[in-house]
């Protein structure tokens, strides 16, 4: 058996309308082809609608599904509801939210401005809980059942140099989901979340870390299996815990990074090994400062 399989049996997503923050394109993209594989419906959602177009043509001409591409900025609240009106509009309701949409400075702390940081914080923290609340208001008010899944990451809870807004969003968000667990459950509704190791998409790392810093700072090297993960492994992860075979799951975190964490805590601590002179060309690439 491969790992790059679909793990649940076909339409284990049936009859599910599943909206995806950051659904255009890397993880996200990945995750939601799942779901539609599977028989959910699915609502993608991004800054760019060109991309989430093209992103929902090639979906559906691949698995036949339903798409609804919407533009939102998820730290905009107005935008936010307009997206669950939109999602309602087409299918009815919204069964399923997955929160990924996210944001990252790989920098030194101090090289990063107030609003570089305010940035992450918002898209991260501030955006997941614009969703998680529309959709849960909406959900208690319709007495409807709902599930929410959270992409999260292991320096949540360790903390990691270099990525400092990323990991006090990232907390926030895992403290978020293991409280509305415990207070939402007595309306029927779910609340996760994954803690995904290296899973490189196209372009994400170079933006990073370019140029050969890529190569040097290898995350498969770090890895006590030996490799970065395949989208599909999460993929598969993420679609049982959105499916009601996972209906006993609930205010868990799921970590699916080969042993990383447990192997060196903080996944960009090692950074420290750039010196300044390097930081400054890694801030050119980028065409300004943060």
């Amino acid at each position: 058996m491969s790992y790059t399989e679909g793990m649940l049996k076909d339409g284990a997503l049936k009859g599910k309308t599943i909206i995806v923050t950051g659904g255009g394109t890397g993880l996200g993209k990945s995750m939601g082809l799942y779901f539609l594989k599977l028989g959910a419906n699915l609502v993608i959602t991004s800054r760019k609608l060109d991309v989430l177009q093209e992103t929902a043509k090639e979906m559906e001409k691949e698995t036949g599904g339903k798409v609804l591409a919407v533009a939102c900025d998820v730290r905009e609240i107005d935008q936010v509801e307009k997206l669950f009106d939109e999602a309602d509009a087409i299918f009815g309701k919204v069964d399923c939210v997955l929160n990924n949409a996210a944001g990252n400075f790989i920098s030194p702390t101090e090289r990063l401005s107030t609003n570089a940081f305010h940035t992450v914080i918002d898209i991260v923290l501030k955006g997941t809980a614009n969703v998680t609340m529309t959709a849960g208001k909406r959900w208690i008010a319709a007495k409807q059942a709902g599930t929410f899944l959270n992409i999260v990451t292991t320096y949540a809870w360790t903390g990691s140099g270099y990525v400092v807004p990323s990991a006090a969003a990232k907390a926030g968000v895992l403290a978020m989901t293991r409280s509305l667990a415990v207070e939402w459950a007595k309306y029927n509704i779910r609340t996760n979340a994954i803690a995904p190791g290296p899973f490189p998409t196209e372009g994400a790392w170079s933006r990073l870390l370019p140029g050969d810093l890529v190569k040097k700072f290898d995350p498969a090297k770090k890895v006590p299996v030996g490799r970065v993960g395949e989208h599909q492994e999460l993929a598969n992860l993420a679609a049982y815990l959105m499916s009601d075979y996972s209906a006993y799951v609930n205010g868990e975190v799921v970590t699916i990074d080969g042993g990383e964490w447990l192997q060196g805590a903080g996944e960009f601590n090692n950074l420290e090994a750039i010196p300044q002179e390097m930081w400054d060309m890694l801030e050119a690439s980028r065409g300004k400062k943060q």
